[in-house]
């Protein structure tokens, strides 16, 4: 079996073991970063700050589980002969055509993305998102800190790979909204390189109340058989937090860390022309609102109550840094709700604006990062909405993609 990853709790273990089994699905045990990772063991890419944020992404050689309850997720997968996977797909052609917008720049462009803002709060995780990152590579970027390899982890993939839809006129990115559902449809869509193999139609659809729907209306080739030479070949979903070490100790090039707490992986032999998968969420943690109810929860998660943030979580969210600033873990430690009502000690809560995602990111500064051949290199357009183009230019007269 591989060496334990640097961060590894063993601790955490029996939570992340696989439970029940199915077809066509496979899962990663999360990682707890108790440490810094070293040199040589992430990939860099360089903030505003002047610093580095390392992506630390969990390895390809685990055994692989089959099964279809991920804790933070249900799916179900459907083939080409069940009517499900008629009925959730979203036909874009008949749909308000006030509420479909087709994006100009990537339905032109190869290894972009843009960012576009949601009408409605999505729960990603757990956590409600109004903004995301539809990128050409067939996927759609769900973080805050915006860096370069974008195909590292949080995400939804439908189907990552090297789509080029600037190579056919007859290749769009187009995204719905109508308020209670959000999709981004690739149409037509064609590898880099292997044209010759056909074009592709798929979407993702992101529901308000949180599930998640791949479509694939048409999959001219086997996605074994596709390259990850030059691009990464993903079907699923992850999500990941980020960790600040301000220890002086720690070189400046390390303090910022990613790690990805949880990925579920589509078995590609599953993606065929009409097939479908729908992800249904599970009640997570950060859900309740009180300390009663968060350690009442009956949840597969150990939900913990922490008074000087008033939340509810396991420890492994986008929170996860707050979780260790504010020594929930200790705070928790032996203390019961009747306890916290009479400890004048956490009357006051932090500002609650606090995000470990927030800070020097932007959407229209550059970043720079050393990358992996098979990373992305998926460059960010700067302009937020619509088609991606200010209202006084055209696609020849833009200015230069942000790199990210």
């Amino acid at each position: 079996s591989p060496a334990t990853p640097a961060g590894h709790n063993e601790g955490q273990d029996s939570a992340w073991t696989a439970k029940r089994t199915r077809q066509g699905w496979s899962r990663r045990p999360r990682e707890s970063p108790a440490q810094v990772l070293k040199p040589g063991k992430t990939q860099l890419s360089q903030d505003l700050g002047g610093g580095s944020l390392a992506i630390d992404t969990l390895p390809d050689n685990r055994t692989r589980v089959v099964e279809d309850n991920h804790n933070y997720y249900v799916s179900r997968v459907y083939g080409p002969g069940e009517k499900q996977s008629q009925d959730l797909w979203v036909d874009l052609a008949v749909a308000n055509r006030s509420h479909v917008k087709i994006h100009r720049i990537l339905s032109s462009s190869h290894r972009q993305a843009s960012r576009v803002v949601l009408s409605f709060d999505f729960p990603f995780y757990g956590h409600p998102l109004r903004q995301i990152t539809i990128a050409t590579g067939g996927f759609i970027f769900m973080g805050d800190m915006l860096h370069r390899m974008l195909t590292a982890t949080q995400y939804v993939a439908p189907l990552m790979a090297n789509f080029n839809p600037g190579y056919s006129d007859n290749s769009t990115v187009a995204y719905f909204d109508n308020g209670t559902v959000f999709v981004v449809q690739w149409d037509h869509v064609y590898l880099q390189d292997r044209e010759d193999r056909g074009s592709f139609t798929f979407q993702a659809a992101l529901h308000r109340d949180g599930r998640i729907v791949f479509g694939y209306k048409e999959i001219p080739m086997a996605v074994l058989d596709i390259s990850s030479a030059q691009h990464p070949v993903k079907a699923g979903l992850s999500d990941a937090f980020m960790i600040l070490n301000s220890s002086p100790e720690v070189p400046e090039s390390q303090r910022r860390t990613i790690f990805e707490y949880h990925r579920v992986e589509l078995d590609s032999s599953k993606i065929t022309t009409t097939s479908a998968v729908e992800f249904t969420p599970l009640p997570t943690c950060l859900q309740h609102q009180s300390c009663d109810t968060c350690v009442s929860s009956n949840l597969t998660f150990n939900c913990s109550w922490c008074h000087v943030l008033q939340r509810c979580s396991s420890g492994f969210d986008r929170y996860r840094q707050e979780w260790l600033t504010y020594g929930c873990a200790q705070e928790a430690e032996g203390k019961t709700c009747e306890d916290f009502q009479d400890d004048s000690h956490y009357s006051a809560s932090p500002d609650s604006s606090f995000s470990p995602f927030n800070g020097d990111s932007t959407t229209s500064s550059s970043l720079f990062i050393d990358s992996l051949t098979t990373e992305d290199d998926t460059k960010l357009n700067p302009y937020a909405e619509g088609d991606g183009l200010p209202d006084h230019s055209s696609p020849k007269s833009k200015g230069p993609p942000v790199h990210l």
